[in-house]
């Protein structure tokens, strides 16, 4: 294929951007004919008259391209314009075709809540990273955090998102959702993930984010009793819960009042690792909050998100395992 004068010109330049390395990354990572095969089961067939679909390669690729990045559809076309990088990854040149406009991207992210297919998004990267060997499932780490949602009423309807709600975390009022996860202790990813709403405590959905096959569970003091919930008793599961903030600054200072000290040290060391996934969709994703109203679309697009996440804290490993292959 003949390139064009300005797809010479970003070739020859010396500087490789952040973005370009992410999307390269990305790029390696991501286990595209497993998602394609997995989506062309529900994706517009194209029979029939009229114009044919946009191809699913595109689609899916602008569609992660889109969470990347915290972009709205009317953002990710505007990108593709934008920027070559973009293009590239999605596979678009723009002298033989038009970008994808933000109504089709709409309507393939419709498809995709419609069908639950973010859920087999996240269970087709998750057992790619399991045939890796990256997913141990010895050991989970419970814990949720807050994604806000717009709390004004200045909008169409008038009213706040009644799937919404509110809740208090220290002295302040948060309004939005809760995003619950189990994370494999041994590699920090994310295997289950649970959408509700802000008030739910986090020990009521403690054990739909266990797979059942752990010998451990850990989590903070949020989770304090969940070994004594109906739903848990009877597991062969050792529980790790922090003791609560108060208590722990009452421990005395003799020896067991340090060694109880130093117990609740090593397992906020070990329960760190599930701050990286939250980390990733807020900080690098820009996912801080909800952009959807309702809880079920919201919790579609965490399948994504997560999905995604686990990708980009797993790649140097994968790195390494593709680089041990080919020695």
């Amino acid at each position: 294929m003949q390139k064009s004068f300005s797809d010479l010109e970003y070739c020859a330049k010396k500087k490789v951007t952040r973005r370009e390395r992410f999307l390269s990354e990305i790029e390696a990572v991501t286990p595209w004919v497993a998602l394609e095969v997995e989506l062309s089961q529900h994706y517009f067939k194209g029979e029939g008259r009229g114009r044919p679909p946009v191809g699913l390669k595109q689609m899916l690729r602008m569609y992660v391209v889109q969470q990347c990045f915290g972009l709205s559809d009317e953002g990710i076309e505007d990108a593709i314009y934008d920027s070559q990088a973009i293009r590239k990854f999605v596979g678009i040149d723009l002298g033989r075709e038009s970008a994808p406009d933000a109504t089709t991207l709409l309507k393939f992210r419709h498809l995709l809540e419609a069908r639950g297919q973010t859920k087999k998004i996240f269970d087709v990267i998750n057992a790619h990273l399991a045939r890796k060997g990256l997913l141990m499932r010895e050991g989970t780490i419970v814990d949720a955090t807050l994604i806000a949602a717009p709390s004004s009423t200045k909008n169409s309807s008038g009213e706040r998102d009644p799937e919404m709600h509110q809740t208090k975390k220290g002295n302040q009022w948060h309004f939005g959702m809760k995003a619950h996860v189990g994370v494999d202790m041994e590699s920090g990813l994310v295997h289950t993930v649970v959408g509700t709403a802000a008030n739910v405590h986090d020990v009521i959905k403690a054990h739909a984010l266990l797979h059942g096959q752990e010998q451990a569970v850990l989590g903070d003091a949020g989770y304090q009793g969940m070994e004594k919930r109906k739903e848990n008793q009877g597991k062969p599961v050792d529980w790790h819960v922090a003791m609560r903030p108060g208590k722990r600054r009452m421990l005395a200072q003799d020896g067991m009042g340090r060694m109880m000290e130093q117990l609740e040290k090593t397992k906020a060391q070990v329960r760190a690792k599930v701050e990286h996934p939250f980390h990733v969709i807020k900080n690098l994703f820009k996912h801080r909050k909800a952009r959807y109203r309702g809880i079920a679309r919201n919790t579609a697009q965490l399948f994504s998100l997560f999905g995604l996440a686990n990708l980009v804290l797993a790649r140097r490993r994968l790195f390494a395992l593709d680089a041990q292959g080919a020695s």
